[in-house]
Parts: structure tokens; sequence; C-alpha cells
């Protein structure tokens, strides 16, 4: 079950936005295995004194164009198939909205399963 958080800076057209994350759900399921319906986001607009980046860390130019990925995932997951899913991600966004590939940064959060509930108060994936 991944939770995705995509930030980027204000000023997006809402389709754009929309179909970030639509990518992002598409990629997941084609590359490490996310099933059909799990598809939970957070995409958030912010001001540009409020989203930081270094605009040139590990010598990758960045530019306000940047969109941070982060998602939250159980763990087990092989090195291959994350790298796999960031090069994949990365061209399908150059590809269909024209995101540079320097401004995507992703980062997967690993958990254990007894850190879901769904709802109801129920860990789902350890009952």
């Amino acid at each position: 079950m991944p939770l995705v958080r995509i930030s980027l800076l204000q000023g997006k057209p809402a389709e754009f936005r929309r179909r970030v994350g639509e990518i992002v759900y598409q990629t997941m399921m084609d590359t490490i295995n996310v099933p059909p319906k799990d598809n939970f986001h957070i995409i958030t607009e912010h001001p540009s004194d409020s989203l930081v980046y270094d605009s040139e860390y590990l010598n990758i130019e960045r530019t306000d164009g940047i969109v941070m990925i982060q998602i939250t995932l159980n763990e087990g997951r092989t090195v291959e198939l994350k790298k796999a899913f960031y090069r994949r991600l990365a061209e399908s966004l150059h590809e269909e909205l024209d995101i540079r590939m320097e401004d995507i940064f992703i980062n997967l959060v690993e958990v254990k399963k007894e850190n879901w509930s769904f709802g109801n108060g129920i860990a789902q994936y350890v009952e």
C-alpha cells in the first residue's frame, strides 16, 4: 500500500497535477507490483519560500520546475526494482509532461506491514 506525496511549486494547472499522480500510480503498478485500486495520493503546491531544495546537490542542476515525490510503501522490493521504478518514472514524467529529468526527485520510505490502517481502526495487513 503506497502513500504518495507529491510536492511542487504553486502555479501548475490542476490537470498537470492530476496527470503527475496518474503517471506515478501507473508506473508503480508497472514496475514495483502495486495492485489496482491501491491508489492514495496527497498532492500539494507550495509557495516558493516553503519548498526548499538545493539547485546543485550531487551536480544535478535543478530548477523551480522541481517535483518531489515521496512514497511510503511496504518493505521488501529489490534494489533492481527500485532502480527500474526511478528510471521509468523519470522517463514517463519527462516524455508525457516535459518535466526535466533533473527536476524529478524521488524518495521511497519503506515500512513494515503493521504500520498501516486503511480504516476502521484495524491493521488490515496483520489481522
